[in-house]
């Protein structure tokens, strides 16, 4: 292969659903069949042509690989899958006659159809966005259908900019996979490796012919101690494809990037493969204090892609030390270039867009655009040397000590409320006592229940427009929402179910509701970032010091109380989820910031409860998202996460009914976690996975309210009765029925009515036979 030199600055990704989501409009659109895939194409293509004109224009390279080519239409690993061929054999019929998949059988592996359940869904390490799991058994045939990442290649080069492909690398696609069902017992998907180089070997020979000068696989499960997998498998995983893909004799110069974490026992084991290039999260991680001659001399020889620019946060932090960290990874090796620490893809677009926030604010703040333009200063310094940035970077600081003297920043009342709590405030009565006083609810086995949102609709959507634009009043929307809540508890009602909740039409947003009630917290207009597919979320800032004005969720919850004899929910979101889900404050530590949302929430109860209101459900779905990726500093995380949760509720009465949520997430992990939250009731997901969180359930010994969702919210497809029995009846063979609750994997709001009623209706068809079965006393119902 020719020898190509690595750019001086780079990204590792950019946001792929355009600036006013564009991406997510055209595939909803071909969903619904208002455009063809033709169409859709089209607009996709237009909208990476603007994405590498905004590139260049902020000072990457037309022509020097520094851009990279990572749109996905839906997930990065799906499209992995695809590109080698993993697909499980029930999505067969859908593919071409070569195995390939076009766009219609490409979003029915993500979504489903009919009794096809699609790829199961999951955290993307310690970020909030989800990726599809592959299905990997024995039999499962790799072959390579590199069509659309040599499509998107080309498209860019005829448009003059020589880009680098980006994809998932072959021990991360392995190790972020799941065994196939049928595999036997004791297979793992990276058995299959030796078997999976050749294809990704195939894919660089294209790559070559197609002009590609690097190519970036990304390996971010490297830095993980999470993964499992002994330690040693991984890293000789690293040897055997890293040697193989270096022997291809034409090929792109390989970067291999890890962010997320330092690479740590990995770093000397990818410095001994002939690769090019190594991508270091220098702000997560840290740089090796000491390495082996052998492992130094290794580096020596490679370029060194230091992550500087954090693609994590929206802060516009310190350059001046950004570039200290540049100085510091040209210590192992005199070939260094300046990127992101991770893709692009977890912020937005351009701070520019929010004109409506403050602009001291504004001032403190970085998204995409600016950390493109943040890593160009850089590079230019690497190249030039650092007094040619030092104007640059003298700016940055100067915005960062702004911040840090700022009103609301620091606010001593709140601070002396977090000084004054004692251990009694982290903890509830006894749970005996609290099932004892809680039996007043008089609920039926196996009571069924909702997460809390119903679908929000165009109706809702347009109400919320309207209040925002000044053309319906605050009185007017209120109303508008009081029927809305009223049509939701009739439709519970009649369906059957036990606990019920308002559907929380006036909320937009889980976390965002809560963040235009606190104090410390902005909203953004434009501020999408991609959650999974075509779901997109617009994440708050949380800036300063947390505290609560005016109760937040009273008014709605007792307006609903008032409408049914049955309890009705109160619904919060738990404070690990609105700091997950939020671009949070770097300046103190996240237990601290953590509690002050905590008390916010622990005064929301008190004041539902003096309404009352008998069950509050306080979610806390990311607690297993920021789960940190090093063992050792998982116990410091746990105990502030599940204190957080404690201390919101720690003041409630014993006969009311505390539950939460968790979705998405490998829950065997942090099963001890959820446990020490002392919930009533705590629902999970677990349909998408087939009930598989059952086991680890019942060998954890857990013994609160448990719900196992039966029902995958995530795809369009309406669970059968029977289906949903089936799941019941494995989840009752190892749960006690005492404890166990029926409901959803997760909130409604992004179904439709009628598939959101017909799914219902099977839960509770499905539920009366499995009370039937284990001799249930007849409800009138």
């Amino acid at each position: 292969m020719t020898a190509h030199s690595f750019p001086t600055g780079t990204i590792l990704g950019y946001p792929r659903i355009g600036r006013r989501r564009e991406l997510k409009r055209a595939v909803e659109a071909f969903w619904a069949g208002t455009i063809d895939a033709l169409e859709l194409e089209q607009r996709a293509a237009q909208l990476r042509a603007a994405n590498r004109e905004r590139l260049a224009s902020l000072g990457l390279g037309r022509t020097d690989s520094s851009i990279p080519e990572s749109f996905s239409y839906y997930d990065q690993v799906l499209d992995a899958a695809v590109a080698v061929g993993a697909l499980p054999a029930r999505f067969t019929r859908f593919l071409d006659a070569d195995g390939g998949a076009d766009l219609e059988a490409y979003f029915t592996i993500a979504r489903g159809v009919g009794d096809d359940a699609p790829l199961e869904m999951t955290k993307w390490f310690d970020s909030n966005y989800h990726y599809l799991v592959p299905e990997i058994g024995p039999e499962t045939s790799f072959s390579l259908h590199a069509e659309r990442i040599l499509a998107e290649f080309t498209e860019a080069k005829a448009a003059g900019f020589l880009t680098r492909p980006v994809i998932v690398g072959p021990v991360t696609f392995l190790l972020l996979s799941k065994a196939a069902d049928g595999a036997p017992e004791g297979f793992r998907p990276l058995d299959r490796l030796a078997d999976l180089v050749p294809v990704y070997a195939a894919l660089l020979e294209r790559l070559a012919e197609a002009g590609a000068q690097w190519v970036q696989l990304d390996e971010p499960a490297l830095v993980s101690e999470s993964i499992d997998e002994p330690r040693d498998r991984v890293l000789d995983g690293v040897a055997v494809a890293y040697d193989a893909l270096g022997a291809v004799a034409s090929r792109p110069a390989i970067f291999v990037a890890a962010p997320y974490g330092s690479l740590d026992d990995a770093l000397p084991a990818l410095a001994a493969t002939p690769v090019e290039a190594i991508g270091l999260d220098v702000v997560r991680g840290v740089l090796p204090e000491l390495l082996d001659p052998a492992t130094a001399e290794s580096l020596a020889a490679k370029t060194l892609v230091a992550g500087v620019v954090d693609g994590h946060n929206i802060w516009r932090g310190d350059l001046a030390t950004a570039f200290d960290r540049v100085e510091a990874v040209r210590a192992l090796s005199g070939a260094v270039a300046v990127s992101t620490s991770t893709s692009l893809l977890h912020v937005p677009h351009d701070v520019d867009d929010e004109t409506a926030l403050d602009a001291r604010l504004v001032s403190w703040l970085a998204f995409a655009d600016q950390k493109v333009a943040q890593v160009a200063v850089l590079a230019r310094g690497l190249a030039e040397g650092r007094d040619a940035i030092v104007a640059q970077l003298d700016e940055a600081s100067a915005a960062l000590a702004d911040r840090t003297g700022a009103p609301g920043v620091r606010v001593p009342a709140v601070r002396e409320r977090l000084a004054a709590l004692s251990e009694r405030d982290f903890s509830r009565a006894d749970y005996d006592e609290r099932v004892a006083a809680q039996a007043a609810l008089a609920l039926p086995e196996l009571p069924t229940t909702t997460i809390g949102s119903f679908p929000q609709t165009g109706d809702i959507r347009r109400a919320r427009a309207h209040l925002s634009s000044g053309a319906l009043s605050d009185d007017e929307y209120r109303d508008l929402m009081r029927a809305e809540i009223e049509r939701v508890i009739r439709l519970q009602e009649e369906i059957g179910l036990d606990v019920l909740v308002h559907g929380e039409p006036e909320r937009n947003d889980m976390v965002q509701y809560f963040a235009e009630l606190l104090d410390g917290f902005a909203v953004t207009q434009h501020g999408w970032v991609q959650s999974y597919g075509s779901r997109c979320a617009r994440p708050s800032i949380l800036w300063g010091d947390v505290s609560r004005p005016a109760p937040m969720t009273v008014d709605w919850s007792t307006y609903a109380q008032s409408l049914t004899e049955k309890p009705v929910k109160g619904m919060l979101t738990g404070p690990v989820t609105i700091l997950a889900w939020s671009f949070v404050r770097d300046d103190q530590p996240l237990g601290d910031t953590a509690n002050q949302v905590a008390l916010a929430l622990r005064d929301e109860i008190t004041d539902l409860e003096a309404a009352g209101i008998t069950v509050i459900q306080v979610d806390e779905p990311a607690l297993r998202e920021l789960l940190p990726l090093k063992l050792a500093d998982q116990p410091a995380y746990l105990d502030w996460s599940v204190g957080s949760f404690r201390l919101a509720t720690g003041g409630a009465a014993v006969a009311t009914q505390v539950h939460t949520h968790l979705c998405y997430s490998e829950f065997g992990v942090v099963i001890d976690a959820i446990r020490k939250l002392d919930a009533d009731v705590t629902s999970i997901e677990a349909a998408r996975s087939r009930m598989e969180v059952v086991d680890d359930i019942s060998a954890s010994g857990f013994d609160h309210g448990i719900g196992p969702g039966v029902y995958d919210i995530h795809s369009p497809r309406v669970p059968s009765a029977a289906e949903v029995q089936a799941l019941l009846e494995r989840a009752v063979a190892d749960i006690p029925a005492s404890r166990l609750w029926v409901n959803p994997d997760c909130g409604l709001k992004t179904r439709g009515y009628d598939e959101t009623v017909a799914s219902l209706e099977h839960i509770i068809e499905a539920t009366r036979a499995v009370r039937a079965e284990l001799g249930a006393p007849a409800l009138v119902e």
